[in-house]
């Protein structure tokens, strides 16, 4: 089943396994400390670099680079073995970090964002699946804990030095601090992980891949750019959509036919993988909304430096792993379906009260309401994701895992867009917009994450109200 002996059901950094669970929360910190310290230097960026509305690309191309890689890793670590996509990945997300330290202009930023995008896409779903593979269902509940806490450090650090680098120093060490980090973060895998599971070697569907990229592609260029550079009803606009459609149902055509498709389409006729995978979706979306939007309100509309405008979004990536981190112990006693109710109700809460935020609210007030959302989150993303894996196989636990991450790095990527047309449709072309109009653009956002909080509670009702059997728990 696995790479270490499943009889030793000790946890901890003492077990054999230890080690490597070390190893993979260093390398889930790479990724958690990328989405935690970007945002609060967007405003330092633009001042630098120029190109104000321009920078939702910043999170749409490195989602979009993210998202539609991992279903192309998911299926080479279900043949190739876990261990060299994960360190393909924190390969590429070193250079990527490196190459936008040294970017000089924004569309150079951007494109060097999307080679970061595609490390991170190996990154984060292999340490899930390396974890699916190391421990039975009870046992994740446990390690969830330790997971968890890799999101809370990075909740607080990430926005911390994300502020003292542009304040202080200079925006470009946000990236330039992945070096180091990649660095340990692989060394500890080469040191520790040695796998052993059983591996095949197929052929990988490229020509899929590169579908689903044009695909989502088109579709976040035509919101990004829609009512910017063209209008929405201008031919450029809909010839955009209807592309990106007709690629879309072409992938679909391709996906059926192929020997092994990059996304396997029997991911969609399976009830807990289609109800996590929507509650991926929303959540990826709600997430990347707070965070690109509050930094950059509490700076344009409360007056704030980007260090307090991060400790304040911080309270929602801090929110996230303190409940997460007792999801697992709720999920084993209650079931996915009620725990995740539970989250999508706090979350729901959380949105709802972001409407009544306006420009005379204290930083206090927008801090809770994230921390609220947060605690949401983190009992709905993790204990949702889980229950889809225990519906899988060895052979199969890749592909599902790549298809939930793949669900919520396109729910972001697409979300941000939205977002990124509805703010730059009141804002117009500037790099530095009014207070008061960067308010009601901003509460737009607002309103579409609560009316999406809403829709997740919907999803949530339809994963399985039991644990489903683990694979890993039998053998």
């Amino acid at each position: 089943m696995g790479t270490v002996d499943s009889a030793d059901s000790a946890i901890g950094f003492r077990s054999e396994r230890g080690p490597i669970l070390a190893a993979l929360m260093l390398s889930t910190g790479l990724v958690a400390l990328d989405s935690t310290i970007i945002a609060t230097a967007v405003l330092s960026i633009t001042d630098s670099l120029g190109g104000f509305s321009q920078f939702p690309w910043l999170f749409s191309i490195y989602l979009l680079a993210q998202a539609v890689t991992v279903p192309i890793y998911g299926k080479l670590a279900d043949t190739v073995g876990r261990k060299p996509v994960i360190l393909f990945g924190i390969v590429v997300f070193a250079l990527g970090s490196l190459l936008c330290g040294l970017a000089g202009n924004m569309v150079l930023l951007i494109i060097f964002r999307a080679v970061q995008g595609i490390g991170a896409g190996a990154i984060q779903p292999m340490t899930m699946v390396i974890a699916g593979d190391l421990y039975t269902l009870s046992e994740r509940a446990k390690v969830q804990g330790y997971l968890a806490s890799v999101w809370a450090m990075s909740a607080v650090l990430g926005p911390l030095l994300g502020g003292v680098f542009a304040e202080y120093v200079s925006w470009r060490w946000i990236f330039l601090v992945n070096l180091p980090l990649s660095a340990v973060a692989g060394w500890m895998l080469l040191r520790s992980f040695r796998e052993t599971a059983p591996r095949t070697r197929t052929s990988v569907d490229y020509l899929g891949a590169g579908l689903l990229t044009v695909a989502a592609g088109s579709l976040i260029l035509g919101l990004l750019e829609g009512g910017q550079a063209w209008a929405w009803s201008s031919p450029t606009s809909i010839g955009i959509f209807a592309a990106g459609s007709l690629v879309l149902v072409l992938f679909v055509l391709v996906e059926r036919a192929a020997e092994n498709p990059v996304l396997p389409l029997w991911v969609f006729t399976r009830r807990v993988v289609i109800a996590s995978s929507l509650v991926s979706v929303l959540v990826g979306a709600i997430v990347l909304g707070l965070t690109s939007y509050v930094p950059t309100f509490t700076q344009g509309v409360l007056g704030t430096g980007a260090l307090v405008a991060g400790l304040t979004v911080g309270a929602l990536t801090l929110g996230w792993p303190l409940a997460a981190s007792q999801a697992g112990k709720v999920y084993l006693r209650i079931g996915f379906r009620g725990t995740a109710l539970i989250g999508s109700g706090l979350a729901t809460l959380g949105a709802a009260s972001t409407l009544l935020i306006t420009e005379d609210s204290t930083l206090a007030q927008v801090a809770a309401s994230c921390f609220l959302v947060g605690a949401g989150m983190g009992m709905v993303a993790t204990p949702t994701l889980i229950a889809a894996q225990t519906s899988a196989e060895w052979a199969e636990r890749g592909v599902v895992t790549s298809a939930n991450m793949f669900a919520r790095s396109l729910g972001s990527a697409v979300g941000v867009a939205v977002f990124g047309a509805m703010v730059n449709s009141r804002i117009g072309d500037t790099d530095h917009p009014e207070p008061a109009i960067l308010s009601e653009a901003v509460h737009l956002v607002f309103l579409a994450i609560a009316a999406m909080a809403v829709v997740m509670v919907a999803a949530s009702a339809m994963m399985p109200g039991r644990a489903v059997v683990d694979p890993a728990a039998v053998k």
